[in-house]
């Protein structure tokens, strides 16, 4: 066993359909020369914290690539369940469902997008440490803002533009309180907290910080480049010690 206790068992699923109508083909498009979907198994494979890694997906060439990268697929997602509208969570349900039904019960399940590849095996490692070691549904990875938040522009109609918060005009920087995002990495939930769909943001979340700089949503063309950028520059950062 993996996890904290015994008896305690940990899945990671890997959502990822085959449809991506801005970046096409995005989860098995070559990432640093390599699919990206394969990068993301490989971490977590890396990870060792992890009893069962799976795929849920919809696409054969999606399945290929996740077997061929050491991961399962033991069921098929369905199409309800494909659509470019349905968010995350009735997939992880039904993917631990799914798990069950082949007799594999996880104690704690980890969502991991295919675009985590610029994750951190310490930052995963962490998460679940936190989640054995307390009473939260979920911790997941976020980061900080760059800039207060409470400062934000917006765009006026007429082209011009105002602040959000205009009560914040004359507020120092460094009197406002830092925000945070979520990092779009991994989420470890509780198997009661995904079955029962407690929410992921709320006070019975862990947010684990982690550091701007290894954060990149992978959205746009733009994006994919600056990700491959992060994530070579990481190699070579363990390379070198």
């Amino acid at each position: 066993m993996t996890a904290g206790t015994s008896g305690d068992s940990t899945l990671a699923v890997i959502p990822a359909r085959g449809g991506s109508k801005r970046i096409p083909r995005k989860n098995i498009r070559a990432f640093a020369g390599v699919p990206l979907l394969a990068r993301t198994i490989d971490l977590l494979r890396s990870a060792g914290v992890f009893d069962r890694i799976i795929v849920s997906t919809d696409d054969e060439e999606i399945v290929q690539v996740a077997l061929s990268a050491g991961a399962e697929v033991p069921f098929r997602r369905p199409p309800e369940l494909s659509g470019d509208r349905v968010i995350t969570a009735p997939v992880i349900e039904h993917a631990i469902q799914s798990m069950d039904g082949l007799g594999s019960m996880a104690s704690f399940v980890c969502c991991v997008y295919p675009g985590a590849a610029i994750a951190s095996v310490a930052d995963i490692r962490a998460g679940l440490e936190k989640l054995c070691s307390s009473d939260f549904d979920y911790v997941f990875a976020g980061t900080s803002f760059p800039y207060p938040i409470q400062r934000a522009l917006r765009f006026l109609p007429d082209g011009g533009c105002a602040m959000f918060w205009p009560e914040h005009k004359e507020t120092l920087s460094q009197d406002l309180e830092h925000a945070y995002h979520d990092a779009g990495q991994f989420y470890w939930g509780t198997r009661a907290a995904w079955l029962e769909h407690r929410p992921v943001f709320s006070p019975r979340s862990h947010l684990l910080v982690v550091p701007r700089y290894r954060v990149q949503d992978i959205d746009t063309p733009e994006d994919w480049e600056r990700a491959e950028m992060i994530f070579q520059f990481i190699q070579q950062e363990r390379e070198r010690k």
